[in-house]
């Protein structure tokens, strides 16, 4: 089943073994569109929220991206890979009598390290673009390069549980952390401090912005048509402040023209009659449209 899609969002619990343009080429159909789009890339090992805008939902797209995100996480101690998660070869392994000497409070003191704001390296095999190609295409053609570090804000690491198991650790831990960062140079990087390496081997993203896993729609259920949208003006609210404006400010807006300060820094979203109109951002002493989404009429 399809329907004729407008304007709006769909949020999807992402399955393991799938990409995210995996997702948006199945919202394709289900949405009976070709505008779609998604904020933040989940590799194809992870699951959890992933959120699809299609028509004019594709236009706040990258404020969406740009929220913070949470996930739940296992963490592999004893062996590195060039993934630096479970699906790529593994560079080393520690023997069994290093691995068993690592204490739990030196896991926690490690990783309670990495919270804060904090230097981080990205994984090479990444989406990022290092000369106009994509870090993940370069490590597989057998480039070895380290992207350089950059600044991460990781408001939330907590250690959940720790397992000592057979020739490794398992660390299962709940991350909040900002656009960019990576959870598997977490597993990495705490695998390095302890000198035993590290990977991930499991992700789960639980939240992106204002969206959680709360009645999102499974994959399943969207190739099925069985599935909720979100309305433009519903997600703005819920990332922006917001005004209501005057019949003659939305006349002024839909021709592009500023309104009077917002009074505020933030980007605000223009609302009349229940429709977002324009998304302001103050400047010059006025409030000046950046995306007009609506006309008055």
């Amino acid at each position: 089943m399809t329907i004729q899609a407008t304007d709006g969002f769909l949020i999807v619990d992402k399955a393991g073994a799938m990409t995210s343009h995996d997702v948006v080429a199945i919202g394709r159909r289900a949405l009976n569109t070709r505008k779609v789009g998604h904020a933040g890339t989940l590799d194809p090992m992870a699951t959890g929220v992933l959120v699809l805008g299609f028509g004019n939902g594709t236009r706040l797209l990258q404020y969406i991206t740009d929220g913070d995100k949470s996930y739940s996480a296992t963490v592999v101690l004893g062996a590195s890979t060039v993934t630096d998660d479970a699906e790529g070869e593994v560079l080393g392994s520690a023997t069994p009598a290093s691995i068993s000497q690592i204490s739990d409070e030196e896991i926690t003191s490690e990783l309670a390290k990495m919270h804060g704001v904090i230097q981080q390296r990205p994984s090479s095999v990444s989406a990022i673009k290092v000369d106009g190609q994509r870090a993940h295409a370069r490590v597989r053609s057998g480039e070895e390069f380290e992207l350089p570090a950059r600044e991460v804000t990781i408001s939330q690491l907590e250690v959940k549980q720790i397992r000592h198991l057979e020739g490794r650790i398992e660390v299962d831990i709940d991350v909040t952390c900002s656009a960019g960062t990576f959870i598997r140079a977490i597993a990495r990087d705490c695998g390095i401090a302890l000198g035993i390496g590290g990977h991930l081997s499991a992700l789960r993203r639980t939240r992106v912005a204002s969206f959680t896993l709360e009645g999102a729609t499974t994959v399943p259920e969207l190739k099925d048509g069985g599935f909720h949208t979100l309305s433009i003006t519903e997600v703005a609210q819920s990332i922006f402040p917001f005004r209501e404006v005057s019949e003659q400010e939305a006349t002024d807006l839909s021709f592009g023209r500023a309104l009077a300060t917002n009074g505020s820094d933030a980007i605000t979203a223009a609302i009349g009659h229940g429709q977002l109109l324009a998304l302001l951002e103050n400047k010059d002493g006025l409030a000046r449209p950046i995306a007009v989404f609506a006309a008055k009429n």
